[in-house]
């Protein structure tokens, strides 16, 4: 039989199909199929909490960067526009021109970042609105409906985000009111279908702080749930980036071989590295693009602080090894003077720059992952990514 043939069939079977494993390393490749296309992992998804991602247009990060998928946010698409005008929309697909895979958050670690605006109970959390003091209730019931008329291919159960630091007490009864809550989440999806007509997975998360025996008892007790992808939540949150790698080590050698492993809000480059090291494939994180706006690029030979006066005479490229055109189309000279006069253009630059860079990191990764040269590669790669230029 055509090996072409076998292979669209089986994607067409199962939504994660695992590739291939590296040599000596827990470093995976993987495919994530959608009804809006295959997402290539491990993958960095670049952040529209809003419908967009800061500074970017949907053409930019789909034809000029290639990002297979991106992450949009319950809580805040739910405040703005407002799920009438995203159910009408025919939702956020629709309604911002991206027929490409999209994950939705579940708004839980924003409800957790609310502080004393919102209040937690068994039922669910009532919080303020950050932007008018206007009161509203979350429930895992409620969040499922509003990621429906969303639309996102991938969905999050509603979990409670622990802060750090916290009492292992503390930690325990999060983690079990989260698993009470993720019930009723597969319960009010098993309810209500897709409203668009298309597939959505449903993801649980782990949570558990970071104490090993809570990580492995909620790693167990979520994959007791069917689903092609299984989160991480509730790192870098300010913890230590040893616990980081430890919790997220145990959880990978938990979960299911055959699934994707989501690491929720991570992080830096070399973070990246060392979780796909431990056997994570899907991430997302702010950082690039909040960075870029402050000045700060990732580039091959090392971090740069364009808007030091060091760049002011400088007439090189941006990144004279980067692979994306943006690279080499400016010099750093006129990148900072951009910064220097407040011209947005700088943010733009530097924004589609970093996401550009951490896509292509994530291209690197995998294709060392699949020649077995991951490992080496990445040392060398470390060395690069912390040099500050």
């Amino acid at each position: 039989m055509d090996e072409c043939f076998i292979h669209t069939t089986i994607l067409a079977l199962v939504s994660f199909q695992l590739i291939h494993t590296a040599t000596s390393t827990k470093a995976r490749a993987g495919i994530l199929s959608t009804e809006h296309g295959d997402v290539l992992t491990p993958i960095f998804m670049p952040v529209g909490t809003l419908g967009t991602v800061k500074k970017l247009q949907q053409y930019e990060l789909s034809e000029e960067i290639q990002a297979d998928i991106i992450l949009g946010n319950t809580y805040h698409l739910y405040l703005r526009p407002g799920m009438d005008l995203m159910e009408r929309s025919g939702g956020l697909h629709k309604f911002i021109n991206w027929d490409r895979p999209i994950l939705t958050d579940s708004g839980g670690y924003q409800v957790y970042s609310l502080g004393d605006r919102r209040k937690i109970t068994e039922e669910g959390v009532t919080f303020a609105s950050h932007i008018d003091g206007s009161k509203h209730h979350f429930t895992p019931e409620s969040v499922m409906d509003i990621q429906r008329v969303i639309g996102a291919d991938v969905i999050m159960a509603f979990d409670e985000c622990t802060p750090y630091p916290c009492d292992e007490n503390y930690a325990r009864m999060s983690m079990h009111m989260t698993h009470r809550w993720l019930e009723r989440c597969f319960d009010q999806y098993a309810k209500r279908n897709s409203i668009h007509g298309h597939r959505q997975i449903l993801a649980p998360i782990v949570q558990g702080s970071v104490y090993p025996s809570l990580r492995k008892q909620s790693a167990e007790y979520i994959t007791r749930k069917e689903s092609d992808v299984y989160a991480i939540g509730g790192l870098s949150v300010g913890e230590p980036h040893e616990d980081m790698y430890a919790m997220t080590d145990l959880c990978t050698s938990i979960l299911p071989e055959s699934k994707a492993r989501y690491l929720m809000g991570v992080g830096t480059p070399m973070n990246l590295l060392e979780c796909i090291d431990r056997g994570i494939d899907m991430f997302d994180c702010v950082l690039p693009t909040r960075n870029a706006r402050h000045g700060l690029l990732y580039t091959n030979n090392g971090i740069i602080n364009i808007k030091n006066s060091k760049w002011k005479a400088d007439f090189s490229q941006l990144d004279e090894t980067g692979a994306h055109r943006v690279d080499r189309f400016y010099s750093k000279a006129y990148v900072r003077h951009l910064f220097s006069v407040g011209e947005s253009l700088g943010q733009q630059i530097a924004s589609l720059h970093n996401i550009a860079f951490y896509l292509r990191l994530m291209r690197e990764a995998r294709a060392h992952i699949l020649d077995d040269t991951f490992s080496s590669w990445k040392k060398d790669k470390l060395v690069q990514l912390a040099i500050r230029l």
